[in-house]
């Protein structure tokens, strides 16, 4: 980490800042390589306890303030959301020295189309987990990937894939909050935006880090 900000004109300019942050967040819908393709995604159970899991990024939009990430309908966090939508999602770019935390409502698609459209769009790979005969988090007497054992370390046709369709979901996170931390040698910035419903735009403030 160095001192000089040459290349950073966002470190006092809370507008550049936002727009940092979301040039942080867009490529991890597309490139693996991307600090955001891999976030930690927090729901809260029904006892009120924050529980976190790693997911892959999906979907980036930031006009529609949307992120979407792909899961099993009858994943645990399916029942989480129904009953507490608020949800988290973590982000932390190494290269960049950027923390970001997002704040918003956590939704599961109901368009059949969308849903078809990301599950055409997923590999045969991707959607073998999918073909798992017990939910996620069922308990076991041994190890086990869940999957038939016919396809263990196969990849599925079109016609095997078939019903496994009816386990899988789409879930949309609604971004209403951005909180960013750029760490930096002569001094770390923190800064939060929060969305206006009633004037549909972002608000920003500078924060102690």
């Amino acid at each position: 980490m160095t001192s000089s900000l040459q290349d950073t004109e966002f470190y006092n300019d809370i507008d550049l800042s936002f727009t940092k942050a979301w040039d942080l967040i867009e490529p991890g819908a597309s490139k693996r390589s991307s600090a955001a393709h891999t976030p930690v995604v927090g729901t809260v159970d029904g006892d009120g306890v924050p529980q976190l899991r790693v997911m892959v990024l999906r979907e980036a939009d930031r006009n529609m303030r949307r992120l979407r990430f792909h899961t099993d309908l009858r994943s645990t966090k399916i029942g989480e959301i129904a009953l507490n939508s608020n949800a988290s999602v973590l982000m932390y770019d190494a290269g960049e020295r950027l923390q970001l935390r997002l704040g918003g409502k956590a939704i599961l698609a109901t368009d059949p189309e969308a849903v078809n459209i990301a599950w055409s769009g997923s590999t045969p790979f991707a959607r073998r987990c999918y073909m798992s005969e017990m939910a996620p988090a069922t308990p076991s007497e041994g190890p086990t990937s869940g999957l038939p054992q016919w396809i263990e370390g196969r990849q599925p046709d079109e016609a095997q894939l078939s019903d496994a369709r009816e386990n899988f979901a789409l879930l949309l996170f609604e971004v209403r909050s951005i909180e960013w931390l750029f760490l930096a040698n002569m001094g770390h910035r923190r800064a939060r935006w929060d969305w206006q419903d009633e004037n549909s735009s972002w608000t920003g403030r500078w924060l102690v880090p």
